[in-house]
């Protein structure tokens, strides 16, 4: 196994096999569904050789791979024996968009390479027409059609299947509903003259050929459909559960699904489907009006944020929509307008190769340039431009640009296809072939390119800037030296002062322990990190934490401000209470306490400092709350 050590590595610093609910995968990215993701050390995960960086969004623990992702989780399920579903501990509880996000991540997913690999060969088919090269009414199309088609036409079944791993149903009745949908004898039903008309006059007035029982059922076409049966999916997963605590286990076997399948079937055409594709048609026309509206505004917001909604994995909110628009009207905006964003950021990346003359920053760009080529970014987001800040502006200001020309040419999708320059052949129009839409794409990402790469290529590059989160001195290089640390969040907003400035000689000297003062713009006090309150005066002016790992931290607002007796200090917390990273320890009036005649600058310091190798304060004149202060080398 290729990457065996690294995936042991991953897991010891997830928390353990123990600490994790689900893994899945995407293209760049292991995705963790954690119990606890304090238990995660973060910071050596991204300090590994292997790992790009994490990012924690949309509920999940998410460790950046790059290309090689789907290599690194075989063996890492090959080791733990973990797969991509549930242990079958209970999930923590999470908000209902984080929860959106999880599930929309979980079905989409598994199945969206080969999604990519069939829209590509019918985008491909269809630029061979446009070329002349292949005749509609030739064998080669057909066959070709057939492959580039068959994914997205039965995908309900494929979706089925997915969803059904999501869901904890059994995989082969999501694919039963989902066949269910496209089950071509049905769709011959919804012809001729109507037995009566539903909802007459209404935005959904819907004819009733057939009925099921007397009831009557609202015949939809679920061909390449989404939202359907991912909802039936998940009712199906409640019956199905029902069932199996009702029906005993000698003949479970085949009556669970057996009761299942006559239950969700026809609740899914008779009220399911209906809803859904409603709701598909509603979602899709609000999308294709706000585009309408201004084309050109559309475009440059979305060309502007698309690279920040891939860094907090927002974009699974947002990438259904441009299925369900395919499906609903044969053409999406959405994903027409975020085709600029990748060309941005590789010009933005050839840009920094062709300038730098850091050798390992070199080694960097190659592979984060070819692999944006083909619309993977995410190496050249998390290690190159994003750590750098100002290039990665850079890419979203001009990604913004190619979103907006793209708008104004009015270019759409009009199939799924591949990432990056495997997406051209999507833009052509089914019937008209090579037209504005198309040509406004070229352009979008010609000028995106090669724009980016102008603006950075003459944009001053500093080659001492670190690659990764600047949390410790440079002078720290050993990567095993630096796994045994913990990193001390900043308490305090406000400018950041050596201990020896502050006025008092215990302090200054370091003689009550190592650290940091800052001098607050605001006047409270939050947790640096996970632990337990040991010490709170009761006059509110200092706090005693010692953290889960042993380190003892004394936060002292002020100096002298013990002889206010409590006055403009209100504390939040108690003596003895556990607190988490980021909890509002204290509030305090720094106007008052100025006026008292005391100095308002804090230390914050590590009182059993003699118990490690060194305590490393943060390289910066500026702080805000949550941000790296201390480093406790073990």
């Amino acid at each position: 196994m290729k990457y065996e050590q690294l995936s042991k590595d991953i897991v010891k610093n997830v928390g353990g096999k123990e600490n994790i609910n689900s893994l899945t995968h995407c293209i760049t990215r292991l995705r963790f569904k954690l119990k606890d993701e304090s238990k995660a050390n973060t910071d050596v995960l991204k300090s590994m050789d292997g790992v790009v960086t994490v990012i924690k969004s949309g509920g999940q623990y998410q460790v950046v791979i790059g290309n090689h992702v789907p290599d690194v989780f075989k063996d890492l399920v090959q080791i733990t024996g973990l797969a991509n579903d549930s242990n079958g501990e209970e999930e923590e509880k999470t908000n209902p968009f984080n929860k959106f996000i999880d599930i929309i991540s979980g079905v989409f997913t598994p199945c969206l390479g080969v999604l990519a690999a069939t829209g590509m060969i019918k985008g491909f088919n269809a630029l061979f027409v446009a070329l002349g090269l292949l005749s509609q009414k030739s064998g080669t199309y057909n066959i070709l059609n057939a492959v580039g088609d068959c994914f997205f036409y039965f995908f309900p079944i494929f979706l089925g299947y997915t969803s059904a791993k999501k869901f904890k149903l059994n995989e082969f009745i999501g694919m039963a509903i989902g066949a269910a949908l496209v089950y071509p004898t049905l769709s011959g039903l919804n012809t001729g003259e109507p037995l009566y008309t539903l909802f007459k006059g209404t935005i959904i007035q819907s004819p009733v050929h057939v009925t099921f029982l007397g009831i009557p059922v609202i015949l939809m076409n679920y061909a390449s459909s989404v939202i359907p049966v991912i909802i039936a999916t998940y009712i199906g997963s409640k019956v199905e559960r029902l069932f199996k605590n009702i029906i005993p286990d000698v003949v479970k076997g085949f009556l669970v699904p057996f009761c299942t399948l006559l239950v969700i079937v026809p609740l899914t055409f008779i009220v399911i489907g209906p809803l859904a594709t409603w709701a598909s048609q509603l979602i899709g026309a609000a999308t294709l009006k706000a585009y309408e509206l201004s084309p050109i505004l559309a475009g440059i917001f979305v060309g502007t944020f698309w690279q920040v909604f891939v860094i907090f994995g927002l974009h699974w909110g947002i990438i259904p929509i441009g299925f369900n628009n395919l499906t609903v009207y044969g053409q999406d905006t959405i994903l027409a307008l975020i085709f600029a964003a990748s060309f941005a950021q590789i010009g933005v990346v050839l840009a920094i190769l062709l300038k730098t003359k850091n050798s390992k920053e070199k080694s960097l760009c190659l592979p984060a340039f070819i692999s944006g080529i083909f619309g993977v970014t995410e190496p050249a987001i998390y290690g190159i431009t994003l750590p750098r800040k100002k290039p990665f502006i850079i890419s979203c200001i001009v990604g913004g640009i190619g979103g907006g020309i793209l708008g104004a040419s009015g270019s759409m999708i009009y199939r799924t296809g591949g990432l990056g320059i495997f997406n051209i052949p999507s833009f052509i129009h089914p019937q008209e072939g090579l037209n504005k839409g198309f040509y406004g794409m070229i352009i979008s990402m010609v000028v995106s390119f090669a724009l980016a790469f102008i603006i950075m290529f003459f944009t001053k590059l500093n080659d001492g800037e670190d690659l990764k989160e600047n949390i410790i001195k440079d002078k720290i290089e050993d990567i095993e030296f630096l796994e045994n640390k913990e990193i001390i969040m900043s308490p305090l907003k406000g400018n950041v002062k050596a201990l020896s400035e502050v006025k008092d000689e215990a302090f200054a000297k370091g003689i009550l322990g190592k650290g940091v003062a800052v001098e607050p713009s605001e006047g409270r006090v939050v947790a640096p990190t996970d632990g337990i309150i040991t010490t709170f005066f009761p006059t509110g002016h200092a706090i005693g934490i010692t953290t889960d790992n042993g380190v003892e931290i004394l936060i002292h607002v002020g100096m002298d401000t013990v002889q206010l007796e409590g006055k403009y200090f209100t504390p939040a917390v108690k003596q003895g209470e556990r607190i988490k990273k980021g909890d509002i320890l204290l509030e305090f009036d720094i106007e008052g306490i100025e006026k008292a005649g005391y100095v308002i600058t804090t230390p914050i310091i590590v009182t059993n400092s003699d118990n490690y190798l060194d305590i490393i304060e943060v390289n910066k004149d500026e702080i805000n709350y949550g941000e790296h202060l201390l480093t406790v080398i073990k």
